[in-house]
């Protein structure tokens, strides 16, 4: 059955959903894309006139290398930069992810862009086309082969979350690449479907809150490592509020005043 929402499962059994991007959506970043990509055509060109000067032949093995090799790093290159996106889906508002709530790899991005010569077939991208419109999940080929769908990217709101998180100490920022790197990887929709846990916390079972968070937190402690000295004295529900703070909050406490003074020893 057709949807425009795809439920994903992770492995830690939180369930989100995710709003799938259209056929209409993706040929529009797909232009954007062969725009991009004919522009460096155009610079390739003025390398191809630079070589005839000296051989015919090279010039144009060396064009058709040069532009194969664009056309397929292009992909490849900006979706792992860019966390499954081109230049053209940042501009749409689409974004490649795995199929099953995992992180993308390296490898499922490969596979993907390698596949796009066959979804291209027969030179209008018939066969990807039909592929999107006639797949559940709008997927061509590639991300058939690849275990990977394409959503619409939202970003994250910024609620007034102050009062609920608190501005307790957050060993987490001690570590701002990690901090960032986590507002980069985390999905919208679990650091929605997280805070909303938070929110309603006193509406669930204890038993069942317990589950809840410690679900949420190896979810998270999974999509990014921080050092155990940061996390060791942490519950999981606290764990979780650390990381909300940091994805939802405008400025969390970040000094190095809060911090023991054995962390910022150490963090030196």
């Amino acid at each position: 059955m057709r949807t425009d929402t795809v439920i994903i499962r992770t492995p830690e059994g939180i369930e989100f959903s995710l709003a799938l991007a259209g056929p209409f959506s993706r040929m529009l970043a797909f232009l954007l894309d062969l725009a991009v990509i004919s522009a460096a055509g155009t610079a390739i060109g003025y390398v191809i006139l630079a070589l005839r000067l000296i051989s015919q032949d090279a010039a144009e093995a060396v064009g058709a290398v040069l532009y194969f090799a664009v056309s397929l790093l292009y992909g490849i290159l900006t979706e792992w930069l860019w966390r499954g996106q081109t230049i053209g889906k940042r501009l749409v508002g689409l974004r490649v992810v795995d199929a099953g709530g995992l992180r993308l790899r390296a490898a499922q991005i490969v596979i993907r862009n390698l596949m796009r010569f066959i979804d291209l077939l027969p030179g209008i991208y018939l066969v990807g086309g039909a592929s999107v419109v006639l797949n559940s999940k709008h997927q061509r080929l590639g991300d058939i082969a690849a275990g990977t769908i394409v959503i619409q990217a939202g970003e994250l709101k910024r609620p007034d979350t102050n009062q609920l998180l608190g501005q307790k100490f957050n060993s987490l920022v001690a570590y701002p690449h990690l901090c960032a790197r986590l507002r980069q990887w985390i999905p919208p929709d679990v650091a929605h479907l997280a805070l909303e846990a938070v929110l309603r916390r006193d509406e669930i079972d204890p038993a069942s809150r317990l589950g809840l968070f410690k679900d949420f937190a190896a979810y998270l402690k999974e999509l990014v490592r921080f050092p155990e000295d940061a996390t060791e004295l942490l519950s999981d529900e606290q764990y979780v509020r650390n990381v909300l703070a940091i994805l939802f909050q405008s400025s969390p406490v970040e000094t190095s005043r809060a911090r023991p003074r054995s962390q910022v020893d150490r963090a030196r």
